[in-house]
């Protein structure tokens, strides 16, 4: 340890969360109300193998509560760098993915984003649509739910569909 005894801390628990940040936005992430068992599973084990690379042979109170402070802290001067700076909300925060525009589907979207044919259905019939002609415009969005916009005029509405699917809904 040096002078100053948290230090160590400090350092790993920063190495670590941007590690989690990087291997999320790899791998995708979803909505907390789209885990299913393995997903909670995995970040169970995942916070469980990542405690110790954080406190390190520190196991006391203050040590877990320097690590929290430093993840929370991280996480809020990112949450205010995203918001004030264009090119980290680019590089950390994920696009709205177009999946069908004015009744023409983008396969290459939806290969890519690993969304069937049944859920695009799915979402079209919770609209009250049958035809993908109907539809003006279907976005993933960035929280991974799926919103819809129909062509018919008089029933302008736009709705969203969760997705319920162990499916990467993120770009990258």
């Amino acid at each position: 340890m040096t002078l100053f005894p948290y230090y160590d801390i400090i350092l790993r628990s920063a190495a670590v969360y941007f590690f989690m940040t990087i291997a999320l936005r790899i791998f995708g992430k979803k909505e907390l109300s789209q885990l299913n068992t393995a997903d909670i599973i995995l970040i169970l084990l995942i916070s469980n193998s990542v405690q110790n690379a954080m406190v390190g042979p520190d196991t006391s109170l203050s040590g877990g509560l320097i690590a929290a402070l430093v993840l929370f802290l991280i996480n809020f001067i990112i949450k205010k760098l995203t918001h004030k700076y264009k090119i980290v909300n680019d590089l950390l925060l994920d696009k709205p993915e177009v999946l069908i525009h004015d009744g023409r589907l983008d396969f290459k979207a939806l290969s890519k984003l690993d969304i069937s044919n049944d859920e695009l259905k799915e979402v079209m019939r919770e609209h009250g649509l049958e035809h993908f002609t109907d539809v003006k415009l279907c976005m993933l969005e960035i929280d991974g739910t799926i919103s819809l916009i129909s062509e018919d005029k008089k029933h302008l509405k736009q709705t969203h569909y969760k997705r319920k699917h162990n499916h990467k809904n993120f770009r990258k």
